[in-house]
């Protein structure tokens, strides 16, 4: 606490580079300039000395604006760093760009950064940049789910949960989807002031996801492995029956290890899980598009008693039948 009694603000450096997701970068500076904004409301309430670096005096922005950062040195002193992510690459395109010359110098950064012990915080595609540093390895993180094949294909030793929204692990906080930096932004808030962050989202009217599982495309996810895709559309052919993962390894000329163990290096999950999926996606449709009662709707996606289906539609998709059907 500072001598006058008012709490000394956080240090943030925001790294921009050229490409950059240009909402992903202003949700982050949006909410923390709201938080400083909104403090006042709070006793003693944290703030925030926010700094763009980047690796050149001018940038880019993926939509074409050009940023005039400080340079990447200023970081040195900051008391946090957040990478936002690369704006709308392509896996190839995402992948080539973490891994050549051209984002070095962040790399080098988020490294340095993390050898000296400051907490580091990135969303979306960002946290190829923060996996490819070597600073992952080991710990919990997450990213958007549409890019979690990719991910797991190239930084195996990360232990990746595509379905949380924001992942903090030995001071490192992931945040998954583009609009994840908004989550990002609160969850950095909240880190400090739970208060203030419910009431910056207030203002915003935003609300923090727990979770991407409710956005989460199974079949998007299948078409990264010819093997899982043509489970996915196995699954969906007998999706009322009672499902048996050799039969479906049968069908698909596979044996049922290598079925295993291509949905769990695809989609991070077992096969039984990926089946559930693909099930409480239809069932979500088909309470929102039909009339037709939760007992028939549980019996065409292969549920005899429709309270396991309720069950499982709340947990994946944090919502009620009866909201579901509203919507």
């Amino acid at each position: 606490m500072e001598p006058d009694g008012s709490v000394p603000a956080m240090r943030v450096a925001v790294v921009v580079y050229d490409g950059v997701f240009d909402s992903g970068l202003s949700s982050i500076l949006d909410v923390l300039d709201n938080a400083n904004g909104l403090g006042g409301q709070i006793h003693q309430a944290p703030t925030w000395n926010v700094t763009m670096v980047g690796p050149a005096s001018r940038v880019r922005t993926g939509a074409g604006l050009v940023v005039a950062p400080e340079p990447l040195d200023h970081a040195r002193t900051a008391d946090l760093l957040v990478v936002p992510a690369l704006a709308g690459s392509s896996p190839d395109a995402l992948l080539d760009h973490v891994g050549g010359d051209v984002s070095l110098p962040v790399r080098d950064l988020i490294a340095r950064t993390r050898a000296r012990g400051t907490p580091i915080a990135s969303a979306c595609a960002g946290t190829f940049l923060l996996a490819e540093a070597g600073i992952l390895d080991g710990i919990r993180a997450t990213t958007t789910w549409w890019l979690s094949p990719s991910f797991r294909a190239r930084y195996p030793k990360v232990d990746l949960d595509h379905s949380q929204m924001v992942v903090t692990d030995d001071g490192i906080t992931t945040a998954g989807a583009a609009f994840g930096h908004v989550d990002l932004a609160l969850a950095i808030v909240r880190a400090s002031s739970p208060a203030l962050a419910d009431l910056v989202a207030r203002y915003l009217v935003v609300d923090e996801r727990p979770s991407q599982a409710a956005y989460t495309i199974p079949s998007a996810l299948a078409q990264s492995d010819p093997t899982v895709a043509a489970f996915e559309r196995w699954v969906r052919e007998h999706l009322g029956d009672t499902i048996s993962l050799s039969d479906a390894a049968k069908a698909i000329g596979v044996s049922e290890r290598t079925l295993q163990r291509a949905v769990q290096r695809t989609v991070g999950t077992s096969p039984i899980r990926f089946v559930q999926d693909l099930r409480v996606e239809r069932a979500a449709h088909l309470l929102r598009t039909t009339d037709l009662s939760l007992d028939t709707i549980a019996r065409k996606v292969g549920y005899e008693h429709p309270n396991t289906l309720r069950v499982l539609l709340r947990d994946r998709t944090g919502k009620t039948t009866s909201a579901l059907r509203n919507r």
